[in-house]
């Protein structure tokens, strides 16, 4: 039967405090939803714009209302792969791509891991909680506040100014969790091997993104104590190759690759160049994680606190007790 695109509509989501990074602040997210129907089933995906490369959540509604005639003919599987060639990679694609993932499953009675061709049911993992920008001390009190909720693992926003005062702040404000820490592309002028070499003695394990996309070089002398991850460098499988040299993982969020598909290829590529595999996210609902939560299952680093950061979340959505995102509840 043929694809019908129910609804592409854009939602707006309160998080429950300001998610402040180097790029600017948040207090609300709008998201993308994608609605795709066949055989009395109906699949559906989200995304989140991603705002560095310019994204807007009405514009990629109007991506996604204008491929759908392109798709409507066609079945679930054969619809995914025209969406890569129809559309870039973003979260239109993204939103477009998981709905029809979706879709498929449905319609042959799988769930989407078994669809994906995993090995076995995704179980609970560890995931980060974000610690975003503020004074030291401001960071160690969401600090203290994250472990005593149960998170074992925080990942510190980094600015480049004042970035070890603010992860002295968080390890105090949270001894006995792992950290990690994202720079989102703030350390171009700063002295990159002696801020990894000060962050690795206060127990940070990885530091994401460090120097801005483009001027990854600047990583190419350096060996660091700790890894270095590609987020902003890092969009698409053909990507990998490119960045290998510089990085030692990368970051794999399906808002970036524009959809599951696009991030299976990821994956697989990483594996083959021997890189360590994250899973993050953008801020959004349980429905933009579903796809990427089994995904997380191959991943070193999982960074699924999206619907955690948020004032509230859909019915039905995942379970985030003792530092762990299980499966959807219900």
């Amino acid at each position: 039967m043929a694809i019908q695109l129910k609804s592409a509509r854009v939602e707006r989501w309160p998080v429950a405090e300001p998610f402040v990074i180097s790029r600017g602040a948040k207090i609300h997210v709008d998201v993308v939803v994608a609605e795709v129907a066949a055989d009395g089933c109906v699949g559906r995906g989200e995304g989140t714009p991603v705002d560095y490369l310019g994204e807007d959540a009405v514009g990629c509604r109007d991506r996604i209302l204008r491929a759908a005639p392109h798709i409507a003919a066609m079945g679930a599987a054969d619809a995914r792969a025209a969406v890569q060639e129809l559309m870039p990679p973003g979260a239109a694609r993204n939103a477009l791509d998981c709905a029809l993932w979706d879709l498929e499953a449905r319609q042959r009675g799988l769930r989407l891991w078994q669809l994906a061709g995993c090995d076995g049911a995704p179980t609970a993992r560890v995931t980060a909680f974000t610690i975003s920008l503020g004074t030291p001390g401001a960071m160690a009190e969401r600090a203290a506040t994250a472990e005593a909720d149960g998170y074992r693992l925080l990942k510190i926003k980094l600015t480049g100014e004042d970035d070890r005062l603010r992860v002295a702040g968080v390890r105090k404000g949270a001894p006995h969790a792992r950290l990690i820490a994202d720079a989102n592309e703030s350390w171009g002028q700063v002295d990159i091997l002696s801020d990894a070499e000060a962050l690795a003695d206060m127990g940070v394990e990885m530091i994401e993104q460090p120097v801005p996309a483009g001027a990854d070089a600047l990583l190419d002398p350096i060996y660091a104590p700790i890894p270095f991850v590609a987020d902003e460098s890092c969009h698409t499988a053909a990507d990998v190759a490119r960045i290998g040299p510089f990085y030692d993982g990368v970051n794999i969020k399906l808002d970036k690759a524009g959809g599951l598909t696009e991030a299976l290829r990821i994956a697989d590529a990483a594996d083959a160049a021997g890189l360590s595999i994250m899973v993050g996210c953008m801020l959004g609902t349980s429905l933009a994680i579903a796809p990427a939560f089994f995904l997380a299952q191959r991943a070193r680093w999982v960074d699924l606190d999206g619907p955690a950061l948020l004032a509230r979340d859909r019915e039905g959505g995942f379970a985030f007790r003792d530092g762990r995102i299980g499966p959807p509840v219900g």
